[in-house]
């Protein structure tokens, strides 16, 4: 895994507060039935399982958190505020995902 991402941008960002929300996120979020909470829990306790150094306008990557339901949380680190972008999250669906959840199935 690409180690440019930092993860510990995101945890403090969420510990004080510092979370833009996006409104696709906010949508997302009440279409599939997460919390807030789920994902702040998701960002300060879940793992890294892929990396987006490229993405614009921020660093992102993909979560995985595990605790009544699998979620997946994507958020982009902004370093210069220390300020967590919360882009979307999911269910996992097996269909993609192997049963572990952080393996992408290859396509047939």
């Amino acid at each position: 895994m690409d180690k440019a991402f930092d993860i510990e941008i995101l945890r403090g960002a969420a510990a004080q507060g510092r979370l833009h929300w996006h409104q696709h996120a906010l949508e997302r979020f009440l279409e599939r039935g997460i919390s807030r909470a789920e994902i702040v829990s998701a960002i300060m306790n879940g793992e890294v399982i892929e990396v987006y150094p490229t993405d614009r306008p921020y660093p992102s990557c993909l979560i995985l958190y595990v605790e009544a339901e699998p979620v997946h949380v994507v958020a982009a680190a902004e370093p210069a505020t220390r300020m967590c972008h919360v882009i979307t999250a999911y269910r996992p669906d097996l269909e993609y995902f192997e049963p572990d959840f952080k393996t992408r199935r290859k396509k047939s």
